[in-house]
Parts: structure tokens; sequence; C-alpha cells
């Protein structure tokens, strides 16, 4: 049986080291040595640096474990348990000396997540949670907000670097969302944003063709927060990242309407 609060407590110390390396890099980086994944789409020396120290202290915390990284610097998935990680969170952010940007760390089994870590550099804030525990943020104990009402909701959007696949739901989404609730941001770092709905920050966040690292650790952070995740038809194998939507649970059922009368009309 793993000790997770253990285990929790050394990711966290990973996380904050991590985040330090990520703050000084901000300071001094060069924006010559970015590299495009695809359309919009970046990566940088800095998210392979930072991937590779996570995976070399990952494998002493947890030496059977396998992982999926976003990076691909590791990326064994056969084991009873894996770790999913995104070095840095918000690379976008991150090249352009804009916050937020983040490390994310989960750990689950084959049946689910065990263990979430996001380390928010830019705010220095850590958010964390492991199976059955409470949800915390340097060190207090969070919940999702208590937000009932559409109309007073703030609402997190995240938009797919897939733009010609997406362009239609999104705008079709803006289109219910804009002047009907209390605000819409769109801040560019998936698992940070996960976490401030945790935080009861936003009422909710909804976004599509994420990979398993962007979303694995501030998914069980919300559930533990006493919020709720789902596809956007409504199931519960977002786990993917393929299309989650956040909530505090008390506008989950409108905001699905909202999103599944988009897919029709964009169908």
């Amino acid at each position: 049986m793993l000790e997770l609060e253990k285990i929790t407590e050394e990711v966290r110390s990973l996380a904050l080291e991590t985040g330090d390396f990520l703050r000084h890099e901000c300071m001094n980086f060069h924006r010559e040595r970015v590299e495009k994944k695809g359309a919009h789409d970046y990566v940088s020396y800095v998210d392979k640096e930072s991937e590779r120290r996570i995976v070399a202290r990952l494998r002493e915390i947890l030496p059977e474990a396998g992982f999926i990284t976003e990076e691909g610097s590791a990326s064994h998935t056969t084991e009873e348990y894996c770790w999913i990680v995104d070095p840095l969170d918000g690379t976008t952010n991150f090249i352009h000396g804009n916050a937020p940007f983040c490390v994310s760390i989960a750990l689950r089994n084959s049946a689910e997540l065990l263990v979430g870590v996001v380390y928010e550099v830019c705010r220095n804030e850590c958010f964390w949670a492991w199976k059955d525990s409470p949800a915390f943020m340097n060190g207090h104990e969070i919940h999702v907000s208590s937000v009932s009402l559409l109309d007073e909701s703030f609402i997190q959007l995240g938009f797919p670097y897939q733009a010609e696949r997406s362009r239609a739901f999104m705008v079709d989404v803006i289109r219910q969302l804009y002047g009907h609730v209390g605000g819409i941001r769109v801040q560019g770092s998936a698992a940070a944003e996960l976490c401030y709905v945790a935080a009861g920050r936003f009422e909710a966040r909804l976004e599509a063709f994420l990979g398993p690292w962007d979303i694995a650790a501030g998914t069980l952070i919300v559930q533990q927060a006493g919020g709720k995740l789902s596809t956007f038809a409504g199931g519960d194998d977002f786990y993917s990242g393929k299309e989650v939507l956040a909530s505090n649970g008390k506008i989950h059922k409108d905001l699905l309407h909202i999103v599944q009368n988009s897919l029709y009309l964009c169908d």
C-alpha cells in the first residue's frame, strides 16, 4: 500500500524546486531557442530540462512507476503505477513573460488518480491533493465556490491549438456565454486554471483537445475540493483531456446544456 500523503509531500518538494528553475530561466530566457510542435504550439529547452529533472527525481520516489510526459522523455505506461507530468504548463505564457505557468505532476494506478500537485510559479502557489484527502493551497484547505447562478459565474475558457476543428464551437460557446455570465477569461494554463476552480476563484473551466498531462493533477484537486468534472457529453471518461468541463458542480448542468447546444449547432 502506497503512503500517498508522504509521496505527495515529496512531489510537492520536487514541484517547488522545479518552479525555482523555471523562475530563474524566465528571467534569462532566450526566445530564439523556442521550437514549434505545431501551429502556435511551442516547446523550449526549459520544458525539456524541467521534464528531465522531474523524471529523474520521480524515479527515485517510486522506481516501479511508469510515465506519461508531455515532451516524451519517458513514456512507459504498462506498469501498475504511472506518473503523468507536464513540466511547464503554459509554455506560450512563459516565453512571453506572462502569467500563469506551472508544474503539474500526478500519480495514478490503472483505475484512478492517486496524487496531484500543481505549482503555479508566478503567484508562488502550490496546490495539492491525494486520494480521499482535502485539497490544499499553500497549506490551507480549499473548496469550490458556492455560486449557483450562471449569471453570477466567472468562467474560464481554453482555446485549443486545433483552431480549424474547434473555431465554430468555441465562437458559439462565447456567443451563448457573453452577457449571460459574470465574466469570461482566457489565461493559458489548464493545470493552473483547474486549481483556480478548486480554490473557488472561478466557477468553471472548459476546453477540448488537451493532453492527460495538462489535466491529471488539476482534475484530482478539483474533485477533492468538491467540484465536478465531465466530458462535454456529461460522461466521466475525461481523463484523456479530449474534452473537459470542470465546475463547482452547481452550474455544471447549465454549462453542459450550453456546450451540447454548441456542439449540435456546429456539427
